[in-house]
């Protein structure tokens, strides 16, 4: 059976993700290494986790959430499908059971805000974990006066937080210094992204709440 850890310790996973990662260096990104997706697959267990889920599903869905963003090794552009497809064959080597592989594959295949869809439970779990990865240490521009929107968002979040009630809602609390973004710059660049966690939610039977500087927006 092959297990989260068995992921991470994989030589040829550990090159693309660091390879994946300088191509959005090059290309002015923010953060997308090892604690990018190690943040992601450890969010995505722990909610699975809070709601019950099985202890293989959770185990997937850490699977999913750590290869999820393999794909920016060929390009940003569809990297969510070029991701599903490496993952297959990493998998397939490994000799992880068709039917798990598919769930992992759906989920990396739909986590892109641009194409994704909460398909299944790991899936939903992946979506959500992504997306509220949102801090201040993500930002690699150390020139303020050259920051973009995204740099500007996610550098003025001091605190993060992800909430889980079971049978009732997950919650993304942030504290933003509304010096460097104003909240709704926040809104600008991550309307879709909220909206795409709603749907995820919703998979989960749970309502999405986002909570600004005390303040309840979603």
């Amino acid at each position: 059976m092959v297990t989260w850890q068995d992921i991470v310790n994989d030589e040829a996973v550990k090159t693309y993700i660091k390879k994946a990662d300088e191509s959005l260096i090059a290309l002015g990104y923010t953060e997308h290494s090892f604690t990018h997706v190690g943040r992601v697959a450890q969010v995505a267990g722990e909610i699975l986790t809070t709601l019950g889920y099985p202890d293989r599903v959770v185990e997937l869905a850490k699977i999913a959430g750590y290869l999820h963003d393999i794909g920016n090794v060929v390009n940003r552009v569809d990297h969510a499908q070029s991701g599903a497809l490496m993952a297959f064959r990493i998998l397939d080597r490994m000799g992880m059971d068709p039917e798990e592989i598919s769930t992992v594959i759906t989920a990396i295949g739909n986590h892109d805000e641009s194409t994704a869809f909460p398909v299944n439970a790991v899936a939903a779990a992946l979506i959500l974990a992504d997306k509220t990865d949102v801090r201040s240490s993500r930002v690699r521009n150390h020139d303020f006066s050259t920051f973009d929107i995204h740099d500007r968002v996610n550098y003025s979040a001091k605190e993060s937080h992800v909430t889980v009630e079971k049978d009732a809602y997950i919650e993304l609390n942030l504290t933003i210094d509304t010096s460097v973004c104003a909240v709704m710059d926040y809104f600008e660049i991550f309307i879709e992204r909220m909206v795409l966690c709603r749907k995820a939610a919703e998979k989960l039977s749970l309502k999405f709440r986002l909570v600004i500087n005390g303040q309840t927006i979603l």
